[in-house]
């Protein structure tokens, strides 16, 4: 079953956020756009490429006001040592989220049950808390966060421009679509 248009589930847990532990819950997913952005572990190797690939990008999410979390099966522990330790890691400004039990990683169906582990998976959340792209993918294929960021856009403006949506490669400034009988056949 899919995600698409599914409310988050609720849950409770701890990120490590510039340089402090702090509370997170799905109540501070709500009110604004927000992505949540799983990977398998930290201290890996694709991990740190596409953590520092979103560090990259952050400041224009919150530009688009949209706060973004990672999140993996390690402790908020992890997370501050990770920081600590690794120069991309450093980069990190947004909450790193731990979900040791899993709880967050299996609300979001991408938890690799042997492993204790999740998939790479990518949720863009709107502000009423329900999910409008869900992305996952194998362990071995990295994410790109300029993607990200355009489907994001994309997701903004259909929220905002209802009867239009955002053909493919759609970015901010070019021409929608307005689906109707007259288009069928005609693209």
């Amino acid at each position: 079953m899919s995600l698409i248009n599914t409310e988050i589930k609720p849950f409770k847990a701890t990120a490590y956020s510039n340089g402090k532990f702090v509370p997170v819950t799905d109540a501070d997913l709500k009110g604004k756009w927000s992505v949540v952005f799983f990977y398998p572990a930290d201290f890996t190797f694709v991990c740190p490429t596409e953590l520092g690939d979103l560090a990259d990008v952050y400041p224009e999410f919150q530009k688009l006001g949209v706060e973004c979390y990672s999140v993996s099966t390690d402790t908020h522990f992890t997370h501050k040592a990770w920081h600590d330790a690794s120069d991309t890691i450093k980069k990190i400004n947004y909450p790193m989220i731990g979900d040791p039990t899993g709880a967050i990683t299996r609300n979001f169906d991408v938890m690799i049950e042997e492993e204790g582990l999740a998939l790479r998976g990518t949720f863009v959340i709107n502000p009423e808390g329900v999910i409008k792209v869900a992305e996952i993918h194998d362990l071995g294929i990295g994410r790109d966060a300029k993607e990200l960021l355009r489907k994001v856009q994309a997701a903004q403006y259909v929220a905002s421009h209802p009867g239009e949506v955002c053909p493919a490669k759609w970015t901010p400034g070019e021409a929608t679509l307005s689906p109707s009988l007259d288009l069928v056949g005609k693209i």
